[in-house]
């Protein structure tokens, strides 16, 4: 299964390996900064998350090595596996802040719900790609089964309670759903769908923190000490770094401890700060480079799994990314989802460098024959 053609050497990816480690370099310049407390060696959260990209990097030398066909007869395998997980998670984990989320593995908190995005994207890829071309698009009948594929770990995750990561899901299966080609008549029916289920959703579904963070969204000044002072916070650094920043490590709102979450779920904000939006721009820039060069794969790709799987990967960065950026501009309520790559966390960074490494994989043998 593990094996190397030295001819993929003269296809191998370097311009996702030096975007990668640009981006991963502003990454951990950033947490370097958001956790310094003013001592001599670096903190423990920042060697944890230089230790992941150590790591992360290493599964992608391994990912590059195996062709990601064989990921698609392990799929099914890895979504099995991940849904029991998420089930011991809700059954016999301790809560943490109200929450089941993480499995401690001693030396490593593993939260089940980051690599079901990934494991669902392979899923629905397989799904999709294995189905004959309709003429006219899919019909509704036809994406139950992808449908029913998504509606397992979503809700799983759902009662975890995640209602971030859940959508997530959501997002996926409708992304990877319209690029797979619906007929009019079945957009329809989705979009109705959707609009009633957030409907009842909000009515009875959510829980009062969640109702009261989209409440806040639409009023973060309501109540500036309590729900809405995050994204006020955020705000407020997001802004005060003007055109070029207060400098490196010279941020007021992350280390006058103003900003909650800066190294996590705010950990954009922080940069913004110090380095402005010079600094922010050039890193949107490169971010954003990738996501082409990602939907570039998509479109070069041998065979329609590869398609498919590339697609499908891009939407997990992009999503997240857009969610992240909106939430810490008040564009969006606060639903606890990390800038990939970017914040601090080690379930999030392991599944996106995998991502990225699958992407490597089908680009290096976009020329192979099967």
């Amino acid at each position: 299964m593990l094996r190397f053609d030295r001819r993929l050497v003269h296809n191998f990816d370097w311009v996702m390996v030096v975007i990668l480690l640009l981006i991963s370099a502003m990454s951990l310049a950033s947490l370097f900064s958001a956790t310094w407390n003013g001592g001599p060696t670096p903190s423990p959260i920042f060697l944890k998350q230089l230790y992941f990209f150590l790591f992360g990097y290493a599964l992608i030398l391994i990912l590059i090595s195996i062709d990601y066909n064989e990921l698609e007869m392990l799929s099914y395998l890895g979504y099995g596996a991940i849904c029991l997980l998420l089930l011991y998670t809700n059954l016999f984990v301790d809560s943490i802040a109200g929450t089941q989320r993480w499995i401690n593995l001693g030396f490593f908190h593993l939260q089940p719900s980051e690599p079901a995005k990934l494991i669902l994207v392979l899923v629905l890829a397989s799904s999709y790609s294995s189905n004959e071309y309709v003429e006219h698009g899919y019909r509704l009948r036809d994406i139950i089964r992808p449908a029913l594929i998504t509606a397992v770990p979503f809700v799983l995750i759902l009662i975890q309670p995640d209602l971030g990561t859940a959508l997530m899901l959501a997002i996926l299966f409708v992304s990877m759903t319209v690029f797979a080609h619906l007929r009019w008549s079945t957009i329809t029916i989705l979009g109705t769908t959707g609009i009633s289920c957030a409907v009842l959703g909000w009515l009875y579904g959510l829980k009062d923190y969640q109702r009261k963070r989209i409440e806040t969204f639409l009023n973060p000044e309501s109540d500036p000490m309590n729900h809405g002072y995050q994204i006020k916070q955020s705000k407020i650094a997001v802004g005060s770094g003007q055109a070029f920043g207060k400098g490196f490590m010279e941020g007021t709102q992350g280390h006058l401890n103003f900003l909650p979450e800066r190294h996590t779920d705010f950990a954009f904000a922080v940069w913004c700060e110090e380095l402005g939006f010079v600094g922010s721009l050039f890193f949107l820039v490169c971010f954003f480079f990738m996501l082409f060069w990602g939907i570039n794969i998509a479109l070069t790709a041998r065979d329609k799994f590869g398609v498919y799987l590339a697609f499908g990967l891009v939407m997990l960065i992009f999503w997240q990314t857009v969610i992240n950026l909106f939430m810490i501009t008040g564009m969006l309520p606060v639903v606890g989802i990390p800038l990939p790559l970017f914040s601090y966390g080690g379930s999030s960074l392991l599944t996106t460098l995998v991502a990225i490494g699958i992407l490597m994989n089908i680009r290096m043998r976009r020329f192979q024959v099967r």
